[in-house]
Formats: structure tokens, C-alpha cells, sequence
């Protein structure tokens, strides 16, 4: 037994020490291997970095003849652009001295000033001739914001402005006259229902509602002009008084532009963003700087970008003074310029121009004090846009009616003109302690047809005081979406307006630029809330929306890049960035310089080749891009097996190895591809030679167009 139990000790030892021997043997195997893994990843290694060596020495061969061929090319289309601008410009120009219209050439100051003159002295009132003339000034504003804006020369932009700001003025005085000369004859045109007078003229330009109170029924405080969806409430006070009560919606908005020079002049001074809103006070340093947002959450700004804005904003302080003292000055020559009116002409017209701010002594008491107690709520209007035109909401005194003797009829002349009714619910007494028990007044409107809310609209009420659209003494607001209707209430009669965040639709989620033939394309941007394609044939493009309520007049409509950005700007549709759009979203932050030449290089290819978004452009490093691509011809859209990935540098360019599904990214390039000093030349190795040929006869307008569009809607840096 003893024997035994030595013999099965014995095994034991045997087995421990064969099982560490064994576990020797299992190291030094992994070991083994493991050095023969490094040993093979160091040769694969260095097989790789030869195999870089090589295809970067083949690339440094090749680069000058690469990029001299992509700016031969770029260069090409951009002689024969600017010549064809140019030529189209001339043409243009020569084409309406031929029409002939009698309108002036807004580049011309004497003209413009001549016109503006002689309009003003023109008697006539009839609505229908008014009308006419007024839309012919709007369409000379027209032209001078565009030569606001493209004029080189300073003084040739400040007389524009100038002109600008007198004929917009201009234009609401006729809309006053020609309003007051319907309200002298009211008794003539009864509601046989109510005893009073309503109608109802509009245009393509301006829709005017105009309610006369001849009876004083106080139980007659409400009106909806159903045709137009426009309507008001009206407190006991005013119901029974001898008022008439205007609503003039605008189509155009000319205040906003007032705003934003306002908004320069005063912003050096005081002002921060408030959740897009500017709380204005004194006590504010004026070293502050908003805080903009990113993905709806506050972010600070670099300090380089910061020192950019107060750069610029000191200049457009200094421009902007510089046009109000010439505007002054351009008001008194218009004047002095101008046919002298009749005896008691001109203090008429004074005293009209002066009912436009008769507001502004009403609410200056009130404003002073909010500006003592702190915030004010003023509309940053590079954050938020405007939508729909104006609505000038307004009471007047009923001007003296037609009173019938025998066969006469007689009326008491007055040379004060049209009159507005004073009336505030926050009016302060002289002392500014006593306030005036004055309810609030109603309005409610429908939404213009012509426009998308992507979101619920908010209401902004003029301040003539301070020149700016603002949020306070706006009241118990309700949208109705079935039936696309504001309501709300204000504290005064004045001008207000729908508005909507510019950047509702930002950042982009997705894009795709894919050809349809040879000088035609289609963009199409699925943004945060709607998604848009935009067709582009040769130097024309067209809208396409899924939604199409209300906006006949864009889609489909075939037009110049700028003109359709211009209007899809103006209905509310936004996919387009200006040097704003930072503080406010969020972006991947990419080098500009070589975004902008990948931008002019898709242009070039853009007749062949497809070009898509891609989720590793936010996750590689600031001096690089990432993008899918393809060769593709036909109208059908891209199968997902052609797409591959494409690094763009500023030294190079290559394919990548990696794909769309790939767990993670790296800058693998693809087995067999080469590297290239160009995108353009990168994208000649996978393509075909028909496709080749296609891009080398793309039209220049089309190549610009599309280059002008990826350049406005920059979607490698928003998407």
C-alpha cells in the first residue's frame, strides 16, 4: 500500500513538470510567431512604404504637366466666361436703351434724381394709375440694390443708396395718398350689412384692406377679409370712434435693408445674442460678441474670426455714416432740385412723411424705459429672415366726408393729410410714470402662399424709434397649421412681419451631385427639414420640391443661378451659407482653399462623373477632404457598388481602400491605384475613354453654373 502511494506521488511531480515544459514550449511557439508577424509587417512594411516612395516619385513626375493642364483648363473656362458676362451685360444694356420706357437708368444719379422729383410732384391719386407708377419704381429699387451691391466705385454705391432709401419712402407716401383719397369718399361706398365701408385692392405688389367706422357700433369690433385672409379686433375705445383702419401687406420688404443699416450703426455700441435675439442696454460692454450656436447649442468663436468681425463691422460703421450724411445731403438737392409745389403742397407731403414715425413719439417714452431696465428684444437679422413682405397695420382719423345739400356736394378740405389716430396701450404720460389704460388690438393673418415656414412663424413688430424689427409687445400668439394662420395681438398699430430661422434647414445631411448628360445635372441636398434638387441645364437651372403648396411661381421655372437663389431665398428655402453662417452651425471646418479647388474641379467633371457625400469628410483632419465619386452616365441614379472613396489634399490626390461601411477610417490608398497632383486626374484611372471625352467638351456656362452653385452651398464643409 505504502508503495502505492509513493508511486501515484511520483506521477504527479511528472505531470507538473511536463506541464510547465509544455507551457515553455507554447511561449517560445507564440513567441516564434510573434516575431515572425512583426518580422513580416516590418517587410510588408517597408514593401509599402518603397511601393509610396515609388507612386510618390511617379507623382512628382507628372505634377507640373498635371497642374498646367487643370489650369489651362480652369483658365480657359474663365476667359470665356468673364467674355460672355461681359457680352451679356452690354447686350442687356443696349436692349433697354432700345425699349425705350421712359423709366431712368438707375446708374445715372441726374435721372434717377429727375424722376424722383417728378413723381413727387405728381398730383394724380387714382389707385389703379398710382398702382402702375409704383411698380415701376419698385422695379428702379430693384436695380439699385443690385448696384448697391456690385458697384465698385464708393460714391457710385453710397448715390445708389441714397436713391434707394428716398424712393422706398416715396413709394408709402403715394400708398398714404391714394389711401386717403379712398377714405374721403367711404360714405359712398356703404356695406348695406353693417353701415360701413370695406374693400379690398391689390396687385402683384401690394394687397391693401382698408375698414372705414362710419356707423360706431361697438358691437362691430372684428373684420376678416376673407379673400385675402387678413383680419383685426378692435378694443371698445377705438370701435366707437370716427376711425379707419388699414392693412397694407407689402410683398417686398423695404424695412428690413433700414434695419440692417441701423443695426451696423448701433451694434459698436452695445450688443450680444440672446438665443438669436439682441439684448440691447447700455451697461452692455461694447467689446461683447454674440454667442453663436452649434447644432442648437451655444459655441464660442475663434479669436481670429472674432478680431475678422470687428474688423468689418468698424468698417461697415464708418460706410454707413458716410451714406446717411450723404443721404441728407441728397434729400436736400432732391429738393431743391425738384418743381415747387402749389401753396400749402409741400408742408402736406412734410406732414405725411412725418405720420410715418408719428409711432415713434408715441413709444419713445416706453422704449427709454426698457432700455433703462435692461433687455430689449431686437431681431438679428443675420439669423433670422423675413418671409412674405411686410403688413403695415395702421389706424386713421376718418378724413371729413361728403356731406349732400340739395345738388351739391360738400367737403371740408384739409391740408394736414391723412392723420394717425393716436393709440398705445403702453402710451406713458409727459412725466412717464402715468400710463394710459389702452387694451390691446388684434390681427391675425394668413400665411402669403408664396413662401414655406419650415417652422412655426414668429411675429416681429417695426420699431420706428430704433429702426429694427423686434419680438416685445406681442402677445397671445397662436398658429393654426391646418388652415396656415397667425393671431396675436400688439400694444400699438404698426408694421410686422413673419420671420423664420435662416439656418432652420442647415447643416446639410446629405448631398449628390449626379450627371445627367452631357451639360445637364442635378444637385440634390437633403437638408435638416426639407430635402431640394436643382437641375441644372447648361447656365439655367430649376427647382424641384416634394412639397409644391404655394410656390408655382419656382418650381419648375427654368432660371439664372442667382436668380434662383435669390427667390428661394425670399420663399424661405435655404441651403445656401454667407460669412454668417458659422455662428450659427456647425461645420467640419476645411481648409478653403482646397475645398474651393475640389469645387472647381467637380465642375469640370461634372458632365460624367457623380459625386456624393461621404461620413469620413467630418472624421479625417482639416487639410484633407473625403468624397464618394464615379464615372456615370444615363439619368438613373448611382448604383451603390460604383461609388468609391477619394482623398483630395492640397499636394495630392488618391483612391482609398476603405468604404463607406468600413468600421473605421484610415488613409490606406487602394491596392493598384496611383496618386495624383489633381482630382481630375485621379478620377481619368477609373474612367472610361468616353467619359473622359465628355468632360473635355462641357460647355463653360455649365461648368460655371455648377461651380457657382457647389460654391454657394459649400456641402463639403456644412455636410
Amino acid at each position: 500500500m505504502k508503495s502505492t502511494k509513493k508511486g501515484n506521488k511520483v506521477t504527479k511531480a511528472q505531470k507538473a513538470k511536463q506541464a510547465e515544459e509544455e507551457r515553455r514550449l507554447r511561449e517560445e511557439e507564440e513567441a516564434r510567431l510573434q516575431s515572425e508577424r512583426e518580422e513580416e509587417e516590418r517587410l510588408e512594411k517597408e514593401k509599402k512604404e518603397k511601393e509610396i516612395e515609388k507612386l510618390e516619385l511617379k507623382d512628382q513626375e507628372r505634377r507640373d504637366d498635371e497642374l498646367s493642364e487643370l489650369c489651362h483648363l480652369l483658365e480657359e473656362n474663365h476667359i470665356a466666361v468673364t467674355k460672355w458676362k461681359t457680352d451679356a451685360a452690354e447686350t442687356a444694356k443696349w436692349q433697354k436703351y432700345l425699349h425705350c420706357d421712359g423709366k431712368p437708368d438707375p446708374a445715372v444719379q441726374q435721372d434717377i434724381n429727375t424722376y424722383i422729383s417728378l413723381w413727387r410732384d405728381d398730383k394724380d391719386v387714382n389707385m389703379t394709375s398710382v398702382l402702375k407708377q409704383c411698380e415701376i419704381a419698385l422695379q428702379l429699387v430693384d436695380e439699385l440694390k443690385d448696384l448697391v451691391s456690385e458697384a465698385a466705385d464708393p460714391e457710385e454705391r453710397q448715390n445708389a443708396q441714397d436713391s434707394f432709401m428716398i424712393l422706398q419712402e416715396l413709394i408709402h407716401f403715394k400708398h398714404l395718398l391714394t389711401t386717403e383719397e379712398i377714405l374721403k369718399t367711404a360714405k359712398r361706398n356703404l356695406d348695406i350689412e353693417t353701415g360701413n365701408m370695406q374693400t379690398v385692392i391689390q396687385d402683384d405688389n401690394v394687397t391693401l384692406c382698408l375698414w372705414a367706422n362710419l356707423r360706431r357700433n361697438t358691437r362691430i369690433k372684428s373684420l376678416t377679409f376673407e379673400e385675402v385672409g387678413l383680419g383685426f379686433e378692435l378694443p371698445k375705445q377705438l370701435a366707437k370712434s370716427s376711425v379707419a383702419v388699414r392693412i397694407l401687406h407689402t410683398h417686398y420688404d423695404h424695412l428690413s435693408f433700414l434695419a440692417r443699416v441701423a443695426h451696423v450703426t448701433t451694434r459698436s455700441s452695445s450688443s450680444r445674442s440672446l438665443v438669436g435675439l439682441e439684448a440691447v442696454s447700455d451697461e452692455l460692454d461694447s467689446s461683447e460678441q454674440g454667442e453663436p450656436k452649434e447644432n442648437g447649442e451655444a459655441k464660442e468663436n475663434s479669436d481670429g474670426h472674432q478680431d475678422k468681425v470687428e474688423e468689418e463691422e468698424e468698417e461697415e460703421v464708418q460706410s454707413v455714416q458716410e451714406s446717411e450724411d450723404r443721404k441728407s445731403a441728397a434729400n436736400v438737392h432732391s429738393r431743391k432740385s425738384s418743381v415747387q409745389p402749389a401753396d400749402g403742397e409741400e408742408s402736406q407731403i412734410e406732414t405725411q412723411m412725418e405720420a410715418l414715425g408719428a409711432e415713434e413719439d408715441l413709444l419713445s417714452s416706453s422704449v427709454q424705459l426698457k432700455m433703462r431696465k435692461g433687455v430689449v428684444p431686437v431681431v438679428d437679422l443675420k439669423q433670422f429672415s423675413p418671409l412674405g413682405g411686410v403688413f403695415f397695420y395702421d389706424v386713421f382719423h376718418l378724413p371729413p366726408q361728403d356731406r349732400q345739400v340739395k345738388d351739391w356736394n360738400i367737403r371740408q378740405l384739409l391740408h394736414t393729410g391723412l392723420q394717425v389716430f393716436p393709440y398705445s396701450s403702453e402710451q406713458s404720460g409727459s412725466d412717464g410714470d402715468d400710463a394710459l389704460d389702452c387694451p390691446s388690438v388684434g390681427v391675425s393673418v394668413t400665411m402669403p402662399n408664396n413662401v414655406v415656414f419650415l417652422e412655426t412663424p414668429q411675429v416681429a413688430r417695426w420699431d420706428p424709434a430704433g429702426k429694427q424689427w423686434r419680438t416685445d409687445g406681442i402677445t397671445d400668439v397662436s398658429y393654426e397649421e391646418a388652415e396656415a394662420r397667425v393671431s396675436f395681438k400688439v400694444f400699438s398699430f404698426q408694421a410686422f412681419v413673419l420671420i423664420q430661422d435662416t439656418y432652420a434647414n442647415l447643416p446639410l445631411q446629405r448631398w449628390e451631385l449626379r450627371p445627367l448628360g452631357q451639360n445637364s445635372a442635378i444637385l440634390t441636398i437633403n437638408g435638416v427639414l426639407l430635402d431640394v434638387s436643382i437641375t441644372i441645364q447648361d447656365d439655367q437651372c430649376m427647382l424641384q420640391l416634394e412639397r409644391e403648396r404655394g410656390l408655382s411661381h419656382l418650381l419648375g421655372k427654368w432660371m439664372s443661378r442667382t436668380a434662383l437663389q435669390r427667390a428661394m431665398l425670399a420663399a424661405g428655402i435655404n441651403i445656401f451659407v454667407n460669412e454668417f453662417t458659422d455662428n450659427y452651425i456647425s461645420n467640419c471646418r476645411k481648409d478653403h482653399l482646397t475645398e474651393h479647388t475640389a469645387y472647381e474641379q467637380m465642375a469640370l467633371f461634372a458632365s460624367a462623373c457623380a459625386f456624393s457625400w461621404s461620413k469620413w469628410n467630418a472624421k479625417c483632419n482639416a487639410e484633407h477632404l473625403v468624397m464618394q465619386a464615379c464615372e456615370h452616365h444615363g439619368a438613373e441614379p448611382v448604383p451603390q457598388d460604383s461609388w468609391s472613396l477619394y482623398l483630395l489634399g492640397a499636394q495630392r490626390s488618391l483612391k482609398l481602400e476603405i468604404t463607406e461601411s468600413s468600421e473605421a477610417f484610415t488613409k490606406d490608398f487602394y491596392p493598384g491605384s496611383e496618386f495624383h497632383s489633381t482630382f481630375i486626374h485621379m478620377l481619368q484611372d477609373d474612367m472610361s475613354p468616353e467619359g473622359i471625352a465628355r468632360t473635355r467638351t462641357s460647355h463653360y456656362r455649365f461648368v460655371d453654373t455648377v461651380q457657382s452653385l457647389l460654391c454657394s452651398t459649400r456641402p463639403l464643409m456644412y455636410a
